[in-house]
């Protein structure tokens, strides 16, 4: 589109990058993030967050119709005259279509999610030509911050804007690919999750047959490749701009028997707008919220997570597999005693901020990726310097404390660094194993060293 000309002042990955973020969150929310609040570092600002479900539910969504709901309302009460949304090729279920949707039946058709790349912001400048004035606008952070960087030039009475977290994002022949390592049936598969029972659950084009996989069967050297270049350099997993978030992994799992068409989400509303949106959802008393809640602790997990998987990036090790049986065996103990809730949504979010930080940092250098990054995601790579600091240094060429320290300072974050202690869950499996000491040592040794003996 002629918006085009904007790119190098609206896009994620060009020039400021994701530091945009910063002063957008200040003129969208009217606020910027409050960096001494740790929710507010890991989910952005907000004014209300939730876990909700609809019930009933929508027929043939993945979960239970949320944003499929607000859209259809929001056209059907006269807030706007059309949505932005996707739905599949039809020639390609799994193949992402933007679409213009003015009725209902459009955008129901648009259920569900599209796990790859999609070009949502293509339409606008037919939204442009076509005269729409209210627009309701879906899409995830990488789209929303562009397109929250050329509002002011759009033509529009009034923009609403849903976002949905997203992370780990790719091509559709990577979607296939994935697909393909991790389903024993991957021609069923039409959309997954990774859930909080450290599996991913895949569901097939039937609607009802759910397989799941434990994290720990995935062959990670494999799968690095699926995930788009761009994506490992994003820092805005929460959709920070988005009047309204609805996203999965803030919710503990409710249990095998619970399908994700009657699992609760969690949801962000960030601002006036947002208010509104969410006032009009729970007007049709089919919403069911409840508060938040976590528990367990992250930091143990962020850092081995981190290591692991930063030697399988560096090539230092070759990811194994493991059967399925001792994945399933390893997934449930984790589920007992791993993070849940927010909590997990955190370590999900540290996570990903510290794999990024360290691909980008060695792409770009300090200079580059200091200019990239939002405020946030420079915070949270301060918290977790101490595991952060020993792996710049085995590609970096001898970065040091004193260096990123001071220039994280500069930068306008402060504090300490943690001290993950990364061994800790090997006493603990060590203890609910202990009846079956060869499993226990096979799993302590995959905590600490990422791979089985």
């Amino acid at each position: 589109t002629y918006y085009v000309a904007k790119v190098k002042e609206s896009c994620a990955f060009i020039g400021d990058g994701m530091s945009r973020i910063d002063s957008l969150e200040e003129s969208v929310h009217g606020r910027g993030r409050d960096l001494t609040v740790q929710d507010e570092v890991h989910f952005g600002v907000y004014e209300h967050m939730a876990f909700a479900k609809l019930v009933p539910g929508v027929e043939g969504a993945q979960w239970t119709g949320i944003i499929t709901t607000i859209a259809c309302e929001m056209l059907r009460q006269g807030k706007v005259e059309a949505v932005v949304c996707v739905q599949s090729d039809p020639e390609d279920e799994l193949s992402p279509m933007p679409v213009i949707a003015t009725t209902e039946a459009e955008v129901v058709a648009a259920r569900g999610v599209k796990p790859s790349l999609s070009p949502n912001l293509e339409v606008m400048q037919e939204v442009e030509a076509r005269g729409i004035k209210r627009l309701l606008f879906i899409g995830v952070g990488c789209q929303v911050q562009a397109l929250r960087s050329i509002e002011k030039y759009l033509t529009l009475d009034k923009l609403y804007v849903i976002g949905t977290n997203c992370t780990d994002n790719g091509p559709r022949e990577g979607l296939e690919t994935f697909f393909r390592e991790s389903s024993e049936n991957p021609d069923q598969v039409k959309h997954y999750e990774f859930m909080q029972d450290y599996r991913v659950h895949l569901m097939y084009k039937d609607g009802q047959t759910c397989e799941k996989v434990p994290y720990f069967c995935l062959p990670a050297d494999r799968l690095t490749e699926v995930i788009a270049p761009s994506c490992y350099s994003c820092f805005d997993y929460v959709n920070a701009l988005a009047d309204v978030v609805v996203g999965y992994m803030g919710v503990p799992f409710e249990g095998p028997d619970v399908p994700m068409t009657k699992h609760f989400q969690y949801v962000t509303v960030r601002n006036e707008t947002g208010r509104e949106i969410w006032d009009m959802l729970r007007g049709t008393g089919r919403l069911v919220e409840e508060a938040t809640t976590r528990s367990g602790q992250r930091e143990a997990f962020v850092g081995q997570t981190l290591e692991t998987d930063d030697d399988v990036q560096l090539g230092l090790k070759k990811s194994n597999p493991l059967p399925r049986w001792v994945g399933n065996i390893l997934a449930d103990l984790l589920e007992k005693v791993g993070p849940k809730g927010l909590e997990f949504a955190a370590y999900s979010i540290d996570y990903h901020v510290l794999r990024n930080f360290l691909l980008t940092y060695r792409k770009l250098g300090k200079e580059r990726t200091f200019r990239h990054m939002p405020s946030s995601a420079k915070k949270i790579v301060e918290q977790y310097w101490d595991v952060v600091e020993p792996r710049l240094a085995l590609r970096a060429g001898g970065s040091t404390k004193t260096e990123w320290g001071e220039g994280l300072k500069k930068n306008g974050v402060s504090g300490e660094a943690k001290d993950i202690p990364g061994w800790a869950f090997a006493i603990i499996f060590a203890v609910f194993l202990s009846g079956a000491l060869y499993l226990s040592v096979q799993v302590s040794s995959f905590l600490i060293y990422g791979k089985f003996n």
